[in-house]
């Protein structure tokens, strides 16, 4: 049923819980997974108004944390006897999340939700939110 896995992450705790569920979904017929990060550039740009801050180091230090951990996850799965790719994508990570959902024919993408509080979310969005209601994929969220 959902052979080809979209798993978007941020790293964060919530989405190591996710990446059980992707692992997990192997006895179900999943065989193949896309591992997604997305570098939120809004943040680069709030940088860039900053003049002391070198911002191209900053960004290049989160491309190397992203590839590494990335690398990390990929080798995990492959274990398992999944076949991976990876993306490490620039932009708003919800738009990015949906395309790249798209350009892979994702049977299913799997995110994590940070379970923020609602006047947070009202304020500023949820990523996750906006995935699952602009999505025409189907979406698992693991929350916290």
């Amino acid at each position: 049923m959902y052979e080809k896995i979209l798993y978007a992450t941020d790293f964060s705790d919530v989405a190591k819980k996710a990446f059980q569920y992707v692992k997990g979904l192997w006895g179900s017929g999943a065989r193949d997974v896309t591992i997604l990060h997305v570098i939120d550039m809004r943040s680069r740009e709030l940088m860039d108004s900053i003049e002391t801050m070198d911002a191209l180091a900053v960004e290049k230090g989160w491309e190397e944390d992203a590839f590494n951990e990335i690398s990390s996850l990929k080798s995990d799965l492959e274990d398992e006897g999944f076949s991976v790719m990876t993306h490490i994508e620039k932009g708003i990570p919800f738009k990015e999340i949906i395309r790249v959902a798209e350009e892979e024919n994702a049977s299913i993408i799997i995110i994590g939700s940070h379970g923020k509080s609602a006047i947070t979310e009202m304020l500023l969005g949820s990523v996750t939110e906006k995935v699952v209601r602009k999505a025409s994929r189907p979406v698992l969220v693991i929350k916290r």
